[in-house]
């Protein structure tokens, strides 16, 4: 991997950095780290990316409330077992819209919601937080490579 120290570096000192801000307001630490690495998976660079990986992230997270709370309706579990199967192929089906085109994030933030209980207030700050950790990293590594070409001067 080209340039793995700075790579390794601008992580290293972000994710330290996120772990105290997630601390301190209480956030939940590993949403913010699958957020984080939906922007690294994902296919867009720069900002572009931070939308795509908020857009598709949010969407899962619609999806799986979507089939936590629709599944209250009846007391039985067939109703969830449907609505898991109907959220499942909107997820792959939203991909048809350039914004919603990668279907892991929206998988990720489908499953963050199911582990979350659906609890949406403590899922969306960190979620957003991750796309944005993300695009610093890139930044950070960038700046740090920077350094590392600059000329020096005898």
């Amino acid at each position: 991997m080209k340039n793995r120290y700075q790579v390794a570096l601008s992580a290293g000192l972000l994710a330290a950095l996120w772990c105290g801000i997630a601390d301190t307001f209480h956030l939940v630490t590993w949403i913010g780290f699958l957020s984080c690495s939906t922007f690294f998976a994902q296919p867009k660079a720069g900002f572009n990316g931070v939308l795509m990986t908020w857009f598709t992230n949010l969407s899962g997270v619609f999806w799986a409330w979507l089939a936590i709370y629709g599944s209250g309706w009846l007391d039985t579990p067939l109703l969830g077992y449907l609505l898991t199967g109907i959220v499942t192929s909107a997820m792959c089906l939203q991909a048809s819209y350039s914004k919603l085109a990668f279907i892991p994030g929206a998988f990720i933030g489908c499953c963050i919601t199911f582990a979350m209980a659906g609890d949406v207030h403590a899922i969306i700050p960190p979620l957003l937080i991750g796309g944005l950790l993300g695009y610093s990293m890139t930044q950070l590594t960038a700046l740090f490579v920077s350094f590392k070409t600059t000329p020096q001067h005898a």
